[in-house]
C-alpha cells in the first residue's frame, strides 16, 4: 500500500510545483482539450507520449495499447480515433511505435502468453507477409525491422478507416505518419508514411 500512497503523495507534490511555476495552469488546462495531435503508441511505461515530444497537458490526445495497433475490430482505438477526428478536429494522427517493443518480439516467437496472443496474431500477420524481408537481416536486427514495419503497417490501417476516410472526403486537414522511438537514444525516426 506504501508504493500507491507514494504516487497520491508525488501527484500532490507535482502539483504544487506546477501551480507554483504557473498560478493559471489547471484554470486554463481545464477549460478546455483543443489538440492538434492524436497519438497512438505503445503502451510501454518507457515511452510517455507527452514527455518524449516535450507538449503539456491537453496539446496531445493520447491512446496506447500493447504494440501501438490499430485493430478494425478494437472499437476502444476506433472510439479514441472518431473523437480525435470528428470532435477535437486533430490535424496529425501518429502512430509511434519504439524499438525493442515486447509485444513485437513476442509475436516473432512461438511461445504462448495467454489472452494476449490474439492480440499479437495481427503483428504476426505483418512478420509473415514481410517474413522474407526481415529474416533476410542479422538476427539482431529483425526485431528493430519489423518494430518499423508494424507502425507502417498501425498507419495504413489509420488511413484505410472511414473515419479518416470520410474526414478526407470533408476536406479536413488531416495528416497521418509513422514514427519510430528509440529507447537508446530518445529520438524519434520519422518512417514517411505513404499509404
Amino acid at each position: 500500500m506504501k508504493d500507491i500512497e507514494k504516487l497520491l503523495d508525488n501527484n500532490a507534490e507535482w502539483a504544487r510545483r506546477t501551480h507554483d511555476a504557473d498560478p493559471e495552469f489547471f484554470s486554463t488546462l481545464s477549460k478546455q482539450q483543443s489538440p492538434q495531435y492524436l497519438w497512438i503508441g505503445c503502451s510501454d511505461s518507457r515511452v510517455p507520449a507527452n514527455q518524449i515530444v516535450d507538449l503539456l497537458p491537453g496539446e496531445i490526445f493520447v491512446h496506447r495499447n500493447v504494440a501501438n495497433m490499430v485493430v478494425h475490430t478494437d472499437f476502444n482505438c476506433l472510439s479514441v480515433l472518431q473523437y480525435a477526428v470528428e470532435v477535437l478536429k486533430v490535424k496529425h494522427v501518429i502512430v509511434c511505435g519504439h524499438y525493442g517493443c515486447g509485444g513485437v518480439e513476442a509475436a516473432m516467437g512461438d511461445q504462448q502468453f495467454g489472452l494476449i496472443d490474439n492480440w499479437l496474431a495481427n503483428i504476426k500477420d505483418i512478420y509473415a507477409k514481410h517474413a522474407e524481408e526481415v529474416n533476410a537481416l542479422p538476427k539482431d536486427h529483425r526485431s528493430a525491422r519489423l518494430c518499423e514495419l508494424n507502425v507502417m503497417e498501425q498507419a495504413r490501417n489509420v488511413s484505410r478507416n472511414n473515419i479518416v476516410k470520410d474526414a478526407l472526403a470533408r476536406g479536413q486537414e488531416l495528416t497521418i505518419h509513422s514514427w519510430i522511438y528509440s529507447l537508446k537514444n530518445g529520438r524519434i525516426t520519422d518512417l514517411k508514411f505513404n499509404p
